[in-house]
């Protein structure tokens, strides 16, 4: 076992390959993929009089600093009245991968990118996903572009679907703009290059608030997560970074949950089916009152988002620090997201967390495979065609991307904690604060505060639930199994 030789990439990036295999996921690409890669010479043409060239607009994308997989770009185009017409481009990966192929094949079985701590496994081979599909800096690509028309109040207006040819006149990276955004950075090099896209880029983040201000009234939750990333010293690791949410990763985020709803939305207008992206009605709600009554708020004694983002609000004003925790506590009693299929005159359940009704995954098809499904229904919409998937084929994968959705997580999570032991692996007999994060049949999970690390509690979990603080100490660490094992010390607070 490797902790602290120099080796610990290497041996992060073998158990990520183990992992992956043992959760039914295919780490490496098959020679027929291979194959049929080496046969693309090039980015998709342009196809037919209907695909429009939008080439000169002030197209920009914003993501991770390292991100090479673009799927979407945005821009926005002044109306009279206040209006904004907001468009986001998304690649066309359909165009070079198509449906049934030994590449889709592929993308069909994972579903997903992988993102671990020392190694991504791409969901499309990275010739297409970082190149011919990406929208890359100062390239001409395809795309399948949503068009949303937000008035001055930030009530959606008008929205249309179609395809176009555009060019990405300036990658952007999320901690930079961000950073000029909030008046605290210098504008970002590629920002400053292209001319007027900083004005450009002011309104599409105060239509993007706008947007979010709406959700939130009707319930939207305002939530925020601890996720970690691994600073690695050569081969060996460090230190665990902390990815903080930020100004511009919410403008994207604003941009393309109303992108999201416009697909889903056109779908059904078109009566056509779709995959749609639903969290239920939370079951463990009851769970979720106990613990706003803990910090001295009554919730309704029915699932009720609106008070709910209320209370969420309240606290993060009032508790920064803690937030995080209690964001994880609430998302824990949430549930996990789905997939599910919405037939021409049927009702899917909405998004509780997002107080959306109608809501799909469309926006990111070089990383997972349900917004792929969801581009090749829109250009059948768009073509006037049959829907290339069956109703039963839909509903079959609903089904599967929701269980590789949740082994891809499992996976990440698992190389997570590795990485995590090999950090504490000097630490066994330390004593840490910390927050119950899972409690069920299967065992007790505690969040420590530093470094942040989720491990099980051996002994001492006697009614622990989540969201209790507890301290505990470290009693043993496992880099291969990626286990972390405290005991309970005292009785947790309630």
């Amino acid at each position: 076992m490797d902790t602290g030789n120099g080796h610990q990439r290497a041996t992060l990036r073998r158990i990520a390959h183990r992992v992956m295999i043992e959760r039914g996921l295919a780490p490496d690409f098959a020679p027929e993929a291979v194959a049929q890669l080496a046969a693309i010479a090039g980015p998709a043409p342009a196809v037919g009089p209907s695909t429009r060239d939008l080439r000169d607009l002030l197209w920009c994308s914003i993501d991770n600093d390292d991100s090479m997989d673009l799927d979407q770009l945005s821009v926005a185009q002044e109306l009279p009245g206040g209006a904004v017409k907001l468009l986001v481009a998304i690649a066309d990966v359909d165009a070079l991968v198509g449906k049934g192929s030994a590449v889709d094949d592929h993308a069909r079985t994972n579903t997903t990118s992988v993102y671990t701590a020392a190694e991504i496994f791409p969901m499309l081979p990275e010739k297409l996903s970082t190149d011919l599909t990406s929208l890359a800096d100062g390239q001409d690509r395809q795309s399948v572009v949503v068009e949303i028309v937000v008035g001055a109040d930030g009530s959606i207006a008008g929205s249309d679907v179609y395809r176009a040819t555009v060019r990405n006149h300036a990658k952007l990276a999320y901690d930079s703009v961000a950073a000029w955004l909030e008046g605290h950075g210098p504008v970002p090099p590629a920002l400053a290059a292209a001319a007027g896209l900083d004005a450009n880029l002011r309104t599409q983040d105060e239509v993007a608030q706008k947007l979010r201000e709406i959700r939130h009234e009707h319930g939207a939750l305002d939530l925020q997560t601890l996720e970690t990333r691994p600073i690695f010293d050569a081969d060996e690791i460090r230190d665990l970074k902390p990815e903080e949410r930020n100004r511009a990763k919410d403008l994207i985020e604003d941009l393309m949950v109303a992108a999201n709803g416009v697909t889903a939305r056109f779908l059904a207008a078109k009566n056509l089916p779709s995959l749609r992206r639903v969290v239920r009605t939370p079951k463990r709600w009851d769970r979720i009152v106990e613990v706003a009554a803990q910090l001295g708020v009554t919730l309704p004694g029915q699932p009720d988002a609106r008070a709910l983002a209320e209370f969420l609000t309240k606290r993060r004003a009032a508790d920064p620090l803690r937030f995080p925790d209690l964001s994880l506590t609430v998302i824990k009693l949430l549930g996990a997201g789905e997939y599910v299929v919405e037939l021409p005159g049927q009702d899917a359940p909405g998004h509780f967390g997002l107080a959306v009704k109608d809501y799909t995954h469309a926006t990111a098809p070089n990383r997972r495979f349900p917004d792929l499904i969801t581009q090749r229904l829109l250009k059948a919409a768009l073509a006037d065609s049959p829907p290339p998937y069956a109703d039963a084929e839909l509903a079959q994968l609903a089904t599967h991307c929701t269980q590789q959705e949740d082994a891809a997580n499992k996976v990440e999570r698992q190389v997570a904690k590795s990485a995590a032991a090999m950090l504490l692996a000097g630490k066994v007999g330390q004593e840490f604060d910390g927050i119950v994060t899972g409690a069920s049949e299967k065992g007790t999970w505690v969040r420590v505060f530093h470094p942040p690390v989720e491990g099980r509690l051996i002994h001492g979990f006697e009614g622990a639930d989540v969201g209790h603080q507890v301290r505990v100490r470290l009693v043993h660490t496992d880099v291969e199994r990626g286990f972390i094992d405290f005991d309970m010390l005292g009785t947790p607070a309630r």
